[in-house]
């Protein structure tokens, strides 16, 4: 059974017994994930077209089969450096929306690393203290057997630069 991520846990620690499939990838060795509903597809890196006078948030843009997407460097907003691209480099193209409209975009990811079952009652709170990250943009973070998963919250990591 698939279902949308709650926007907040039960204040009981109770969360449902429902599930949805996460998507994860890795940032500076760090292990996020995102609802695979908003996931378009992944694909091995193409030529970005840098566009002058842009945000380094959204460097530029590429032509994923057909479609003009704009790139989003998720390192940059989360204060990551930012690298050089490996063998590993993917892009996560994703789609959202934001206010009446729909948005599709592209992330650049190091790795991806699989699609996974995730129950809604084992996302936790993003701990105020010790975050590394704006806490408006995580979502939640999950305890799996083998890290932690920060679950990015996609109203407002990604939403468009000067949007409310």
């Amino acid at each position: 059974m698939t279902a949308t991520m709650p926007e907040t846990q039960n204040p009981e620690g109770q969360g449902s017994d429902e599930t949805f499939m996460a998507l994860t990838f890795e940032l500076q060795g760090e292990r996020f994930a995102v609802d695979v509903g908003i996931v378009q597809e992944v694909i091995d890196p193409l030529p970005v077209t840098v566009v002058p006078k842009t945000d380094p948030f959204a460097p530029g843009m590429i032509n994923a089969r057909g479609s003009v997407v704009p790139v989003i460097n998720l390192k940059h907003l989360l204060g990551m450096p930012t690298t050089e691209q490996t063998a590993e480099t993917r892009f996560v193209v994703m789609e959202t929306e934001f206010g009446e409209d729909r948005t599709r975009f592209a992330v650049i990811a190091d790795s991806v690393h699989e699609v996974m079952e995730i129950n809604e009652s084992r996302i936790q709170a993003a701990p105020e203290l010790g975050m590394k990250w704006p806490p408006d943009y995580i979502r939640g973070i999950a305890n799996t057997a083998n890290t932690l998963l920060i679950f990015l919250n996609p109203k407002t990591v990604f939403q468009p630069i000067g949007a409310v």
